[in-house]
């Protein structure tokens, strides 16, 4: 698949939901793994917490407050979109088996690099921490 095709869908996503098939489906293509059961949960979490995947169970906790705070200060929804499917890439990543926080960066980085190449949002939130640089976080 081409960078185009993804950069595409995730632009076309409507909601968290749509985000996180693409995040399903771009793990499934670039390292050929999946996993089916999985819930998207939204919850009040400390602003330090922007989501949590905890080991052995079936549900994915997005941080409902930083993801307010991200539609009240973001300018475009590229940007928007990008920090949601760094963060649930993250968190699926987790759900996958992969346990250790820098190899879960790395993917991270990775897969997002592959998918969208190195200028693209996602990408680069992905290298410099989910949060984009200039917002008023």
């Amino acid at each position: 698949m081409s960078r185009f095709y993804f950069q595409e869908r995730l632009d076309k996503c409507k909601s968290f939901g749509d985000i996180f098939e693409l995040v399903k489906r771009t793990v499934k293509i670039i390292l050929g793994h999946e996993r089916s059961g999985l819930m998207l949960y939204l919850g009040n979490l400390p602003l330090y917490v922007q989501a949590f995947h905890q080991i052995g169970s079936n549900g994915i906790v997005m941080n409902k407050r930083l993801l307010n705070l991200m539609f009240k200060s973001s300018s475009s929804i590229t940007e928007v979109n990008s920090f949601t499917f760094s963060i649930l890439l993250h968190e699926y990543l987790h759900s996958l088996g992969y346990v250790d926080e820098s190899q879960v960066r790395r993917l991270v980085y990775e897969i997002s690099k592959e998918a969208f190449g190195t200028d693209h949002r996602a990408t680069k939130m992905a290298l410099n921490g989910s949060f984009p640089q200039d917002s008023a976080f």
